[in-house]
């Protein structure tokens, strides 16, 4: 990563790194307030991730005081910046949607700050919002070069039929997608996942990233979707996308992803509906000959909620991989699980090779804090721990 800032606008910009830790947060939903005065602008955002919990502004809050604390050493946020530009390429973010970014944060600044946003101020954040913008655009060029290049590969939004569907458990739901024109598709990078246009009669199109839970093929993408209580895309999905239903995709996108020769022993971890990224991932070592070990670890809630669990187990018999399944709370006629209660940190540390192995973690926002902080503390590299989260991450990312 590498851009050029004036030695007076990274000393401004590091000055008002107090102001940052004070207002961060009124500061960036002041600027989504500006940003969604746009309804075109408001539909590239999922909007899921700014409901009443403000994720996504909490989120960018951590991002904007990062970015300040490390101005001059733009080097560190390089896996920020990977995964920013990710998301941005699955959400189809283009450069002409940076300016309209840039003024809403710039005039968010000046609304909370007041007096304090001096003109020197605001020519600083100006100029660094911009060198950051030109990163960002630059990588996401190459990813959709890239994208568009491969073979099966496209740019923009893909139709794909919804070809069939399976019930996976209560609450999750499986939908193998084909492309309407019958052509090929990218494979994926097992870990990945496709953004929808979920556009419906009178409503405002819906944005949302589900991975995939399948191993690539080049033929067909499969994903796997919880209902969530009140999720608009989510329920519409369960309810209404059925064989023939036609649905407009990007390109997978995503950093979090499988080695394409692991040379350690892989431990998959995943807490829910988290489970969909780590089966597409134990679906690819199943068809790899390799001598790497494999570790397979789940919590649920209990078995009216756990889904594949059978494919899971075959896929165990066929690798020699080591599962263990926990549910929180077990119901009297559950089976197929091995213990009751979460996951305990202790017992993962003792079952697993912590001192070799790589860790992919998928769940929710404490899974991921107990699992991710606990392993560092245990002594395990950050370069063997790879994590997923489905939404923004919070305080996890700006850590």
């Amino acid at each position: 990563m590498a851009t050029t800032l004036r030695p007076n606008t990274i000393e401004t910009v590091k000055a008002t790194v107090p102001a940052l830790e004070a207002h961060g947060l009124e500061i960036t939903r002041r600027m989504y307030d500006r940003l969604f005065e746009d309804d075109e602008i408001r539909a590239l955002f999922n909007q899921s991730h700014h409901g009443e919990t403000g994720s996504q502004p909490k989120a960018l809050a951590g991002a904007v005081l990062a970015y300040a604390r490390n101005i001059e050493t733009l080097g560190a946020l390089g896996p920020a910046v990977e995964r920013i530009a990710q998301k941005h390429v699955g959400l189809q973010i283009l450069p002409e949607h940076y300016p309209y970014v840039g003024e809403a944060l710039l005039g968010a600044i000046g609304d909370v700050l007041g007096d304090a946003a001096t003109d020197e101020v605001m020519t600083a954040w100006e100029e660094a919002y911009w060198a950051l913008a030109d990163i960002l655009m630059a990588r996401e060029k190459t990813l959709y070069d890239r994208s568009a290049a491969a073979p099966g590969g496209w740019t923009g939004w893909r139709e794909f039929v919804v070809a069939d569907r399976k019930t996976e458990s209560d609450v999750i739901t499986s939908f193998l997608l084909r492309p309407a024109d019958d052509k090929p598709v990218v494979p994926h990078r097992p870990g990945q996942y496709l953004t929808f246009l979920i556009e419906r009669p009178g409503e405002v199109p819906q944005r949302r990233n589900y991975s995939i839970s399948a191993a690539p093929n080049g033929e067909s993408y499969r994903i796997s979707v919880k209902r969530e209580p009140g999720g608009v895309a989510s329920g519409w999905l369960h309810d209404s996308a059925v064989p023939g239903t036609i649905l407009r995709v990007a390109p997978p996108a995503g950093e979090f992803v499988l080695p394409d020769r692991p040379s350690r022993p892989v431990v998959l971890l995943s807490g829910g509906v988290g489970l969909t990224p780590m089966v597409a991932m134990f679906e690819t070592l199943a068809t790899r000959p390799s001598a790497t070990a494999i570790h397979y670890i789940h919590g649920a809630l209990d078995g009216s909620a756990h889904a594949m669990s059978g494919h899971v187990r075959e896929l165990a018999e066929r690798t020699g991989a080591n599962v263990n399944v926990f549910y929180e709370c077990p119901k009297p006629q559950d089976q197929g699980y091995d213990a009751a209660g979460r996951i305990p940190l202790d017992w993962l540390i003792q079952n697993t090779p912590i001192g070799e192995a790589d860790y992919f973690i998928c769940g929710p926002a404490a899974f991921l804090r107990t699992f991710v902080t606990g392993l560092e503390h245990a002594g395990v590299a950050r370069d063997r721990i790879h994590y997923e989260y489905f939404g923004p991450a919070d305080d996890l990312m700006a850590a």
